[in-house]
């Protein structure tokens, strides 16, 4: 019997090989190749045009890494951002599913409504948002004396942050906010219905029986958040286009202006590497704390 299936599996082995190879060559073309090349020009200063590539050895890597040097500056800002993304685009994403998965009228409307900013690219989002702190937050601190809203919304380093923070949560809400109505939408309505009978309370029911069922979930919501925290590029590049001073330029738009704008291709093939190890640590980091979570619970 062994021998048998021993023999179909050798036999269907070309078959497998002729299913896989195609989509391991393109694969192999479209990422591995371009990736080793990049590891090659990021020891060299290569400038994006000329086809001589001097190697410069650990030059790139040391000038990443200098003190006050443009990327350090622009990774503080992006983990800055990433942990204000974390925490108020979960916590408010969670915030709305419960809402929503009560009987309340326009119930379907609401999650349109919060869900519709993700469908709207970064670039769009952040020339909407400009106009709204340029002329409308101004309009509306005249109208209600209210000197908060007059504000330099754009022109200071803290409020610029602030704008930012407010755009990308907007928009990351509603994401979280649809995996979380599938969590809680799921529930077993055995437990619950346990849980009521034992007197349990609607808080105590949701932090002791809900959120213990909904950790694969959170898990995905945390994924997906701090990827998109860590790779903004679209926001700052036409909200603030970096500015003021620097200050809002996050990894991903560094890396941009150094290849691109520098032709300093070399330096921001070495920068893309550093940023693909951080970001590849702490998504590791995150999904380690989040399993061992997951198994607590279960």
């Amino acid at each position: 019997m062994c021998m048998i299936g021993r023999a179909t599996r050798d036999a269907s082995l070309p078959e497998q090989l002729l299913f896989l190879g195609p989509a391991s060559i393109f694969f192999a073309i479209a990422v591995l190749l371009p990736f080793a090349f990049s590891i090659f020009y990021a020891f060299t200063n290569w400038n994006g045009i000329s086809q001589e590539a001097a190697l410069v050895g650990l030059k790139n890597f040391r000038a990443a890494f200098a003190p006050r040097s443009d990327f350090l500056n622009a990774f503080w800002f992006t983990l800055r951002m990433a942990l204000v993304n974390i925490v108020l685009v979960t916590a408010l994403g969670t915030t709305l599913a419960v809402a929503l998965t009560t009987s309340m009228k326009l119930e379907g409307a609401f999650r349109v409504a919060f869900y519709l900013p993700q469908t709207m690219g970064g670039l769009i989002l952040g020339f909407i948002w400009q106009f709204i702190f340029v002329s409308g937050f101004p309009s509306i601190g005249k109208l209600l004396c209210l000197g908060y809203f007059t504000q330099q919304w754009l022109g200071t380093e803290s409020t610029a942050f602030t704008a930012l923070a407010i755009v990308s949560v907007w928009q990351g809400v509603g994401y979280v906010m649809l995996i979380m109505i599938a969590a809680l939408s799921g529930m077993p309505k055995e437990v619950l219905e346990s849980a009521r009978i034992d007197g349990s309370g609607a808080l105590r029911t949701f932090v002791k029986i809900k959120l213990p069922l909904c950790m694969p979930y959170i898990s995905v919501c945390l994924f997906w958040t701090t990827a998109n925290a860590l790779k903004m590029f679209e926001l700052n590049f036409s909200l603030t286009k970096g500015g003021p001073y620097g200050s809002t330029v996050s990894m991903a738009m560094n890396i941009y202006n150094d290849a691109f704008s520098k032709n300093k291709y070399g330096l921001a093939t070495a920068e893309s590497l550093i940023f693909f190890v951080i970001i590849l640590a702490i998504t590791s980091l995150q999904m380690g704390f989040t399993k061992r979570k997951e198994k607590e619970y279960l």
